[in-house]
C-alpha cells in the first residue's frame, strides 16, 4: 500500500519477533509449550536415570535434532503433504509386508527391518501417515462421508493395523487404529456407526481373545484385573509404579529422593515408567504442573485447528491434537494400573528418540498449515 512506510516509527525495524516467526514458519506459542516440556523432561529424567549425565546429553541431542526435523517439516506448504500421502501410505504399507517377510526378531516380536544402512520399525510411520492418509482421502469427498466412503475409510485404517498386530505389537497397532478412527469420526462419522462399531467389537472379543491375542498379552489383561497374583512376575511393574505413584502424596519426596526409583525397584524408570518417578518424586503438584503444560499444548494446537479453512487441514490437526491426548492418557492409565502394560512413552518426557521425533514431525505438520496460512493473509 502507498505511504506504508510512513506508519513506521524512526529507528524501528519493520521485522518484530512474531512476523520473523511467522516468516520461518514456526508457531512461537506451540514452540514454547514443547520446550518448557523438554525442560521438564531433562529435570525428572535426570533422577530417573541414576544421575547419569551421558544419557541427558543423548537426550538433548536427539530432542534438538527432532525439533530441527519439526522446523524443516514445518517450512513445506500442506498441499505438498497431501499429493504424498498416499505414496507415503503404500510405502508403509510394503515395508510392514517386508518386516512380515525378512523382518529381524527380537524379544519374540518380529517389528524391525533391516536395510542395510539403517535399522527402521515401519509401524512408527503410521502414527504419522494414518491420519495424514484418512484427512486426505475424506477431504476430497463430501462431508460427512456416505456409507461407502466410511467402509473404505476404515478399510485403509484396517490394512496397516492387522499387518502391525501380526508382529505382534498390540500397543502400536492400536494406537495407528485409534488415530485413523479418530479422524473418521472427525470428518462427521454418524454416532450408528459407533454404536454398530461397538456391537461388533464385542462380538469379535472371543475371537479376538482366542485367536489374535499371544499369551503374554493375555497376561497383562490378568495382571491389570489382578496384579497381586504374580507380584514378582508378571504384576512387578505394576505394583511397584503404583506404590511410587501412592507414595509421593501432594508434594512429593523431593527431586532424587525417590526410593522406588532410586533404589531400581521401579523397572523402566527413564522410558514407559517415567510418570512413577514423577509421581512419587514431585507428587501431586508435579502431576498437575504436567497436565497443566500438556493442555497448553493441546489448547493451542486446537485453536490452530479451529483456524483452519480446509477439510483436510482441520481433519489433520484436530486427529494430530486428539490423537497427541489418547497417547497421555495410555501412559498415565498404564502405569497407574488402569490400563495394561503395551509400552506406550509419555509424549514428550520419556527418554527415547523415536516417539520424539515422530511426535515433532506431527507438530510440525501442524504448525505448517497455521503459518502457511498466516503467511497467505500478510500477503
Amino acid at each position: 500500500m502507498k505511504g506504508n512506510e510512513n506508519l513506521i516509527p524512526p529507528g524501528q525495524n519493520a521485522i518484530t519477533p512474531n512476523s520473523l516467526f511467522t516468516w520461518l514458519h514456526i508457531d512461537l506459542q506451540l514452540m514454547l509449550g514443547l520446550f518448557i516440556a523438554l525442560c521438564m523432561s531433562l529435570f525428572v529424567l535426570y533422577s530417573a536415570s541414576g544421575q547419569e549425565f551421558d544419557m541427558l546429553v543423548r537426550q538433548v541431542v536427539r530432542t534438538g535434532g527432532s525439533f530441527l526435523v519439526m522446523v524443516s517439516i514445518a517450512q513445506i506448504p500442506p498441499r505438498y503433504f497431501r499429493r504424498a500421502a498416499i505414496y507415503l501410505y503404500l510405502i508403509g504399507v510394503v515395508l510392514l509386508v517386508m518386516v512380515d517377510l525378512f523382518g529381524d526378531i527380537s524379544k519374540g516380536a518380529q517389528r524391525w527391518l533391516n536395510l542395510g544402512v539403517v535399522r527402521i520399525q515401519p509401524s512408527e510411520i503410521f502414527k504419522v501417515v494414518m491420519p495424514l492418509m484418512i484427512a486426505t482421502f475424506l477431504s476430497r469427498t463430501p462431508l460427512p462421508p456416505k456409507f461407502l466412503t466410511t467402509v473404505l475409510a476404515l478399510l485403509l485404517v484396517a490394512i496397516p493395523t492387522a499387518l502391525i498386530l501380526k508382529q505382534p505389537d498390540l500397543g502400536t497397532a492400536t494406537l495407528v487404529a485409534v488415530a485413523g478412527f479418530i479422524a473418521i469420526f472427525i470428518a462427521g462419522l454418524s454416532v450408528w456407526w459407533l454404536v454398530a462399531g461397538g456391537a461388533m467389537a464385542a462380538g469379535a472379543l472371543p475371537v479376538l481373545w482366542n485367536y489374535v491375542l499371544h499369551d503374554y498379552q493375555k497376561k497383562r489383561i490378568f495382571t491389570l484385573i489382578d496384579p497381586e497374583s504374580d507380584p514378582l512376575g508378571a504384576g512387578y511393574h505394576i505394583i511397584q509404579s503404583k506404590i511410587a505413584i501412592g507414595s509421593g502424596g501432594f508434594f512429593g519426596k523431593g527431586w532424587l529422593e525417590g526410593s522406588q526409583s532410586q533404589l531400581d525397584f521401579l523397572p523402566e524408570p527413564h522410558t514407559d515408567f517415567i510418570f512413577a518417578v514423577m509421581g512419587e518424586e514431585l507428587g501431586l503438584l508435579g502431576f498437575l504442573a504436567l497436565i497443566a503444560i500438556y493442555t497448553y499444548i493441546v489448547t493451542r494446537c486446537l485453536f490452530i485447528t479451529f483456524s483452519t479453512r480446509g477439510s483436510f487441514e482441520h481433519i489433520l490437526c484436530a486427529t494430530y491434537s486428539f490423537t497427541f491426548v489418547f497417547y497421555v492418557f495410555v501412559n498415565i492409565g498404564m502405569v497407574s494400573g488402569i490400563l495394561p502394560v503395551v509400552g506406550v512413552p509419555l509424549p514428550l518426557i520419556s527418554y527415547g528418540g523415536t516417539a520424539m521425533l515422530t511426535l515433532c514431525i506431527c507438530f510440525g505438520i501442524i504448525m505448517s498449515i497455521h503459518t502457511h496460512k498466516r503467511s497467505m493473509i500478510f500477503r
